[in-house]
């Protein structure tokens, strides 16, 4: 859905003075942002970008514009940069589609650039660019995912949300100066990871996923860990032991008798009396001792195993 902006659309701006502002700039910005832009089209299939910003002629008229519907920020200037004014929560009026009343929603409330949206499906889908590691920029940029005008507010997004994302020729004095030079930034690089959240998120970290198991700090953006398989070392094995003790064994020789669990030989040994009539024989040896057998393995480890969660396949996207 696509409305314009009464006022401005195939409009002459004049100044204090009632004097066209030829060459005047009219900006477009995201509602409630401080300068992140909003992509002005010439057609109400949004499809054809207007340049940024968008330029008065010789007359101080501006062109036709249209915009995704809900509200907008206009910022207007002079040909030499002057400002004019700011305006902020501008109304986009009118679905350029037509039908009945009420009040369409505006695209930008439900995904605003940056977000992200799985899909069951793998093509190309207009608004939006895959999380695939490619590139985004410029129309002459040579980007590998998206090359186009309306890349200009997610290079923005991600240039200044994830200083690791890679920006060709590197990091510039600013995102606009740098998509203004025609580079490109790489996008989060999704395939094959499921998605995690940070474990911090505004808090002090949660310890869930540590540097040790995880593989990277879990409290930086686009951090990434894991492994789809493991295969165990000699210290992740669990230890061996086997332990146990004697119960009966038979001694052969004079005065013969049993070891029992307790260790001690009960027996008539060597030189022994029989017991008085009524009483009990005479332990002659005994012996205290704990008898064990410990077991150590020296299996460093078989194949790796998979530690892969059920999971089911899609891909995700990346609001532009």
């Amino acid at each position: 859905m696509a409305g314009t902006i009464p006022g401005f659309s195939l409009a002459q701006q004049l100044d204090s003075n009632g004097t066209p502002m030829v060459g005047c700039k009219l900006y477009t910005y995201q509602a409630g942002t401080t300068s992140t832009p909003q992509t002005a089209y010439q057609d109400s299939g949004l499809t054809l970008p207007l340049p940024f910003p968008i330029l008065g002629d010789a007359y101080g008229r501006l062109p036709q514009i249209f915009l995704a519907d809900g509200s907008i920020k206009l910022r207007l200037t002079k040909a030499n940069g002057n400002q004019v004014f700011v305006l902020d929560g501008v109304l986009v009026v009118g679905a350029s589609s037509g039908g009945g009343g009420g009040s369409p929603v505006d695209p930008t409330t439900v995904l605003q650039t940056g977000w992200l949206q799985p899909v069951y499906g793998t093509g190309i889908i207009s608004g939006f660019v895959r999380a695939n590691g490619r590139t985004i920029g410029s129309v002459t940029s040579g980007a590998t995912e998206r090359a186009n005008a309306d890349t200009a507010a997610l290079f923005t997004f991600l240039y200044n949300q994830d200083v690791n994302l890679a920006v060709s020729g590197g990091r510039g004095a600013n995102a606009a100066a740098d998509y203004a030079a025609n580079k490109t930034i790489a996008l989060p690089d999704w395939r094959g990871r499921a998605l995690a959240f940070l474990d911090d998120m505004g808090n002090s970290a949660a310890g869930r996923l540590s540097a040790s198991y995880f593989g990277a700090t879990a409290t930086v953006l686009g951090a990434a860990g894991g492994s789809e398989n493991l295969a165990l070392s000699l210290a992740q094995l669990p230890t061996g032991i086997v332990s146990g003790g004697l119960n009966a064994i038979t001694v052969a020789g004079p005065g013969a008798g049993f070891i029992y669990g307790n260790g001690i030989i009960n027996s008539l040994g060597p030189g022994a009396t029989a017991a008085p009539s009524g009483g009990s024989l005479r332990n002659d040896w005994s012996f205290n001792g704990i008898n064990s057998i410990s077991v150590t393995s020296s299996n460093t480890s078989g194949a790796a195993h998979r530690t892969v969660q059920p999971t089911m396949l899609a891909t995700i996207y990346v609001k532009l």
